[in-house]
């Protein structure tokens, strides 16, 4: 088990003292979650994103029923203790939070297989033998819509609520990913099976968002199944955080990978 979370500064700038990061992640023996705080709306999304990870149940969730219901039971300890804190402090900060709350992704997957997500963050299941990945999100051009967010105070959207179930055996590999990271995997994994993906590339190309540029510059590439199990391999088998950086860096300086907080979990 491995959870490692880095914030973009670090990418950016190589001098930065106490970089801040609004992800949050944690790898356990019964599951493994990351969550992205979204700081361009609402207050504390860092204290919100490690709180989820923090509550995590050991038992699956297994729908969205289940998933409201746990909401339910966990939200209001949080949105007490830093309604106190805004209240400190006052003014414009106190009414961000009564408006807004605090906005954050997550996604889980247990030991079982069962993952769950919200919003834009990913989980995947690698077949180191067979190099196919399944995944928890939908077409890579739907990293360029604006995600659906768990909020501290007011309820989910149904529509924004995924599960599923890996199919899993002795040769895959459970992990998961905040959204930049999540781009890079599926996009080097859809440019290695252009046959399979062609159309869905094109599309991503054609909407002309930030992901396009990294898209172009990976088709380039001209990669096959094994680029990606090298290239996939590379990050599941960096043993430190310093190695994590190092190697988005590399990424980030290729145009490989666009500009963010980083998060990673290993089951």
């Amino acid at each position: 088990m491995k959870a490692f979370t880095l914030s973009k500064e670090l990418i950016e700038t190589r001098n930065v003292f106490n970089p801040f990061n609004e992800d949050a992640v944690k790898a356990t023996s019964e599951w493994i979650a990351v969550s992205d705080g979204a700081g361009g709306g609402g207050v504390f999304a860092d204290k919100w994103s490690q709180y989820l990870v923090d509550h995590i149940p050991d038992e699956p969730i297994i729908d969205y029923n289940a998933f409201d219901k746990w909401l339910e039971c966990i939200w209001e300890p949080f949105y007490k203790m830093y309604e106190e804190k805004a209240t400190r402090v006052g003014g414009m900060l106190l009414n961000k939070y009564y408006d807004e709350g605090s906005f954050a992704t997550l996604v889980v997957v247990w030991k079982t297989g069962q993952w769950i997500s919200y919003g834009d963050s990913v989980a995947f299941c690698y077949n180191k033998k067979t190099c196919t990945l399944q995944y928890s999100f939908g077409h890579i051009s739907d990293f360029n819509n604006p995600p659906y967010l768990v909020n501290c105070k007011d309820a989910t959207n149904e529509l924004g609520f995924r599960c599923g179930q890996f199919d899993l055996c002795e040769d895959t590999i459970v992990f998961a990913a905040s959204d930049a990271l999540a781009h890079y995997i599926l996009m080097m994994y859809e440019v290695s099976h252009l046959d399979w993906f062609g159309d869905e590339l094109m599309e991503a190309v054609m909407a002309k968002t930030k992901n396009t540029n990294l898209i172009k510059t990976a088709i380039a590439l001209k990669l096959k199944s094994e680029d990606f199990d090298n290239a996939l391999m590379k990050i599941l088998e960096l043993k430190h955080k310093g190695h994590f950086k190092q190697h988005l860096r590399k990424k980030y300086r290729e145009g490989l990978i666009g500009i963010d907080d980083y998060s990673l979990a290993i089951l």
